[in-house]
């Protein structure tokens, strides 16, 4: 869709669907109080009815309202003023994209100038509504022989909320816009299936990404090259798989050529069985979502190119299908790590470290200020958290407090766990210098314990994102998380 700023008084805008909050109570906001007295009292009329109290996210839509531009008039409830949040205009604001999707509205209007959010600024909230936008009328439909019918709309124009200066609401108009394609490109990778969205096809996406960037250079590693390289831990996860690993690293510059980059890693399982310890039947074609941190760094760095960040940034997949061939790899088999440090592989389903730990060790040679790796790693994480938050566990304090942060501002929310000396023995082997799981207890702590043990030489922080990447049930598909917060995250640093 296209967005834009678009000034005048909310009773003279022509619109196909103008958009208007209204607080708890029925209270009406600056500009529904315009439309309402130039409509004859049209607003009041569905409040004094009882149809509509301005409830946070509920809605009432008005056809062909007298004395208006607007063809239609849809009313947001936006709940008290007094609490109007950064979580509460985000629910709002997908409230009113739930409805105008079914609407024959080619163009949309927020008139809400007026609004006020506490705990942000207009530039965040003119930014959110075209991420909102964007991720909102995303629709998966790459292997369906009909699709539904596409959303109607086409434009989306914003009052100048607050009196904003045009230019930095433009420059939040396009960075929202930005991040709602990044989300939708996540989404996309991880909704394919595992026989379209192989460890090859995601290559070819990342070369795609360097093709269309000038600022993007991609390299894809094959076997071979791993090999001599020592990545043992990593192919050993792919061992039983037709399918060749890959090793994708895309560099993307916005500094000069001697500015140390940040870097971020992802776990790129194309599918997961489980390998030898195979997973039980129900849900497993859940996992192919097993490649949603590969997908949020992909995503991320086409992002990062498009926002033109002043910064260089290092994006590391490390893609595999896990499968339980004849030349897998067995539980009690020992690899040797490009680190050099041996594994006793106990359980062949704890394979996303396996693939991580090798990413890492590769990624020491760009000397990078900074390392987040992101990963559907422990299913301890998703029962600690549920969907609503990502665990986020960290060699440096500091570090994690400003993920922390970052995440708090662009409402994709991280929590720390600890990750003490005391955790480190559970990873204790008789036959190699660690095994790949520390017990039935702890998992997502110990198995950032493990991957710990292959960031000693940079701040590091992890991402276990098995329960923040997609959800399940009727609504079943990818978040596209943490791509807000990896885009938030590298948006603060300088080169």
């Amino acid at each position: 869709m296209k967005y834009s700023i678009k000034a005048g008084a909310a009773d003279k805008i022509n619109s196909e669907c103008e958009i208007v909050f209204v607080w708890a109570k029925g209270i009406l906001s600056d500009e529904a109080k315009l439309l309402d007295a130039a409509a004859n009292k049209v607003i009041s009329k569905v409040i004094k009815a009882g149809d509509f109290n301005g409830n946070l996210a509920e809605t009432s839509l008005i056809h062909q309202p007298q004395g208006l531009s607007a063809k239609r008039v849809l009313l947001v409830g936006a709940g008290l003023k007094t609490k109007f949040n950064g979580k509460s205009a985000i629910k709002a604001i997908r409230a009113a994209y739930r409805v105008t999707q079914s609407l024959p509205a080619t163009g949309l209007h927020f008139a809400i100038a007026s609004v006020t959010v506490t705990d942000r600024d207009s530039s965040w909230l003119t930014s959110r509504l075209a991420e909102e936008g964007e991720s909102s009328y995303y629709r998966y439909t790459a292997t369906k022989s009909k699709n539904a019918k596409a959303p109607a709309t086409k434009t989306v124009s914003i009052s100048p909320i607050n009196g904003g200066q045009r230019k930095s609401l433009d420059s939040a108009l396009k960075r929202g816009f930005a991040l709602g394609k990044a989300i939708n490109v996540a989404k996309e990778l991880g909704n394919l299936p595992g026989n379209v969205c192989t460890p090859s096809y995601l290559a070819e996406q990342a070369k795609q990404l360097g093709d269309k960037n000038k600022s993007i250079t991609t390299q894809i590693l094959g076997e071979k090259q791993m090999q001599r390289l020592g990545m043992g831990s990593l192919l050993s996860v792919s061992a039983g798989s037709a399918e060749e690993a890959k090793l994708i690293v895309m560099q993307y510059k916005g500094a000069k050529a001697d500015s140390r980059p940040y870097a971020i890693v992802g776990k790129g399982v194309t599918f997961d069985t489980g390998g030898i310890s195979l997973k039980g039947g129900n849900g497993m074609d859940e996992m192919k979502y097993d490649m949603c941190g590969a997908a949020s760094v992909v995503a991320t760095m086409g992002c990062v190119a498009e926002l033109k960040l002043p910064i260089n940034i290092v994006g590391i997949v490390g893609a595999v299908e896990n499968m339980p061939g004849s030349k897998a790899t067995k539980p009690g088999d020992v690899v040797t790590s490009m680190s050099g440090l041996t594994i006793e592989i106990l359980n062949t389903d704890a394979e996303g470290r396996l693939v991580l730990c090798d990413a890492l060790t590769y990624t020491e040679r760009f000397n990078p200020r900074s390392v987040i790796d992101i990963a559907t790693l422990t299913g301890a994480a998703v029962a600690t958290f549920g969907s609503h938050v990502t665990a986020l566990l960290s060699n440096n304090d500091d570090l994690a407090s400003e993920i922390i942060g970052c995440g708090t501002d662009c409402a994709d929310p991280a929590w720390q766990l600890p990750m003490w000396d005391e955790y480190q023995s559970l990873l204790n082997s008789n036959f190699a210098d660690i095994a790949n799981i520390g017990g039935p207890r702890a998992g997502t702590i110990t198995a950032a314990c493990f991957l710990s043990r292959f960031a000693e030489k940079f701040n590091w922080a992890h991402l276990d994102i098995a329960g923040s990447a997609w959800v399940s049930g009727a609504e079943k598909g990818a978040t596209g998380r943490p791509v807000p917060l990896l885009v938030e995250y590298l948006s603060n640093q300088k080169a």
